[in-house]
């Protein structure tokens, strides 16, 4: 069963994994020092993973871990090059958040017969062999498509039918797949139609250019659902250019929680946010220096996340960090 564990909560997991390792003077924290981290990111295709970059980096070097960090610009060779790279330097760890799900299985394999712990951060793969990687920390994407598509129900009770853009992200992505399922699962009523869906690669050019083609499709449009905020910040630009008041004309609902769509959501542009946290940095040290002392941890440690409607959105932005 998946468990929800905040930070705080796998703060108290790892630390009653590793606090008993300090006593003989070997692994653990009292080696985190000499530790070497290969960390390979998806890239910076929005304001939510450099936020994750951003966490990641300052946490590691908070913590004194030296970090090989390599971005793959969106391209899963890429990352398969950082990932044997990193097994080349014979690093401690390697963590990364996958491009895509799937056709992992031989890279992965190639780290586990070089004795290199993997951890999985903000996405998943696919694979059957779940002993190639020792543990999987980031967001539950079904839960956050169905707290969106829970929203749609409620908001357009009174409805008789309801017209739905999907904004999907990057094809063959964990977040995309599962956000696209999990709003399924929910919006299960007849009167709603999904009239068109395209992905929009989670940037927000690329939610701005598909709903622009959306518009001029389908001229009866009721709701926007965009599986990141960038893509429907994008679709706000369309939105507008088009003659339309975003908020109001067509209602928009996604998913982060990032400052510039906290924003949008304050001043009604947005109707609502399920939040994704990037802030995994110092959850992934943890984990890192855990496994690199062989200790045991959590095989899916999921993060703790809320909603936000507007009010919410203009009492949390004062002391947002991202």
């Amino acid at each position: 069963m998946k468990k929800l564990i905040g930070a705080a909560a796998v703060g108290a997991l790892l630390i009653a994994l590793t606090g008993c390792s300090g006593g003989d003077g070997g692994g653990g924290a009292a080696g985190s020092d000499d530790l070497l981290v290969g960390f390979s990111q998806v890239g910076a295709e929005s304001g939510w993973r450099t936020a994750n970059t951003t966490s990641i980096q300052t946490a590691f070097e908070d913590a004194g871990i030296e970090l090989k960090f390599s971005d793959a610009q969106g391209k899963q060779e890429n990352q398969i090059k950082a990932i044997r790279s990193f097994i080349q330097q014979q690093v401690d760890v390697i963590a990364f958040s996958p491009v895509v799900e799937s056709g992992w299985d031989t890279v992965l394999k190639e780290a586990k017969e070089a004795g290199i712990p993997v951890v999985l951060t903000d996405r998943s793969v696919d694979s059957e062999d779940d002993s190639l990687y020792e543990s999987f920390l980031g967001s539950d994407f079904i839960v956050e498509g169905e707290r969106a598509g829970e929203w749609v129900n409620t908001e357009f009770a009174d409805a008789d039918k309801v017209n739905i853009v999907e904004l999907q992200g990057t094809t063959g992505a964990a977040p995309a797949n599962d956000r696209a399922e999990g709003f399924r699962n929910v919006v299960t009523d007849p009167k709603f139609e999904i009239i068109a869906s395209q992905t929009g690669d989670f940037t927000r050019a690329g939610g701005k250019e598909v709903m622009e083609a959306f518009l001029q499709a389908n001229p009866d449009i009721d709701l926007v659902y965009a599986h990141n905020d960038d893509m429907g910040l994008g679709a706000i630009e369309a939105i507008e250019a088009a003659g339309l008041v975003p908020g109001q004309d067509i209602k928009i609902v996604t998913v982060d929680a990032v400052k510039d769509g906290m924003t949008a959501l304050s001043e009604g542009k947005i109707n609502f946010i399920v939040e994704c946290s990037p802030l995994l940095g110092p959850q992934l040290v943890e984990i890192a220096e855990a496994v690199a002392a062989g200790e045991t941890v959590e095989k899916r440690i999921v993060t703790e996340e809320g909603t936000f409607t507007q009010e919410q959105a203009i009492e949390a932005l004062p002391d947002r960090q991202y």
